[in-house]
């Protein structure tokens, strides 16, 4: 599935899911999903708002990782196209989308 890294300002603040995706991929019984972050391996949990309309994935450990892959020449971060692949109940591997819209280099 394609999602976005979310950011505010110079800030990367987690990954936007989309509602769509979090009806297709995520069961509503789960609170956390397990994510590989290249060697990374991290746990994430997911408040009640992820299925309330901020499907939204944070936390610190992410926020670093994905603020070390991306950053415009003006030092404000844009969001960028990456890939939630799955790998195991309840576990993604997160990496750049293979969009043909895609910057090249994200990664």
């Amino acid at each position: 599935m394609v999602v976005t890294s979310q950011c505010r300002g110079h800030r990367v603040i987690g990954i936007l899911v989309g509602e769509n995706n979090v009806q297709r991929y995520f069961p509503r019984h789960i609170t956390e999903v397990e994510l590989q972050l290249d060697h990374l391996r991290i746990e994430c949990g997911l408040g009640p708002h992820f299925w309330n309309g901020k499907p939204e994935i944070s936390d610190p450990r992410l926020c670093l990782w994905l603020e070390s892959k991306d950053r415009d020449g003006n030092g404000r971060r844009a969001p960028i196209p990456l890939a939630l692949i799955p790998s195991g109940r309840n576990s993604f591997i997160v990496g750049p989308a293979k969009l043909e819209s895609a910057p090249q280099g994200a990664f």
